[in-house]
């Protein structure tokens, strides 16, 4: 569990990221969680988007994400949302 001052460290580091995932008119298949998986892995924190024409709404994905990988929440604007996980072997961000 992440405290307020990682995750404020963790928002400062997400500013600068580009969305690394969408999740579009499929909404969250199978395929997109192995992925989510393999990125945490390999970069910790990350950006998703929900687009526009995906059948479900960020607040709806969220939990469904955060149950699958293990990650932990940091936060949601609009239509985005950034995860954190430590990774097991590439760790990169000293929380």
């Amino acid at each position: 569990m992440i405290n307020s001052k990682q995750r404020a460290y963790l928002k400062g580091l997400a500013n600068k990221l580009n969305p690394s995932l969408q999740i579009g008119k499929e909404g969250l298949t199978e395929n997109i969680l192995k992925e989510l998986d393999i990125q945490l892995e390999q970069k910790e924190l990350i950006k998703i988007s929900v687009l526009e024409n995906s059948p479900v709404l960020v607040d709806e994905v969220v939990e469904d994400i955060l149950s699958s990988t293990q990650a932990e929440f940091v936060q949601k604007i609009g239509s985005k949302l950034v995860i954190y996980r430590e990774s097991k072997e590439n760790k990169k961000i000293q929380l």
